[in-house]
């Protein structure tokens, strides 16, 4: 197994993760449960950028941009109700 492929299962373990914690924060009746949950959560979402942020600086994660034509017949589709 190498380094980048650590990575990606590593990010999707992170992604899945923040699921349940923001489930657990949402649905938590227990107010010192729902605090420990965020605490949790912020915890993860911070793993999960640095880790997005070592992918990117590898060329692990690439982003394509959209254009913006593209984006403005998204939005034009949307309140149109397409």
């Amino acid at each position: 197994m190498n380094d980048n492929l650590i990575m990606e299962n590593y990010l999707l373990v992170l992604k899945s993760t923040v699921e349940v914690f923001v489930h657990g924060t949402l649905e938590s009746s227990n107010p010192d449960v729902r605090n420990l949950l965020k605490k949790g959560l912020d915890i993860i979402m911070t793993a999960q950028a640095d880790t997005y942020d070592t992918m990117t600086e590898y060329g692990w994660y690439t982003i394509n941009n959209v254009q913006s034509n593209v984006i403005n017949k998204t939005i034009t589709d949307i309140k149109n109700g397409n």
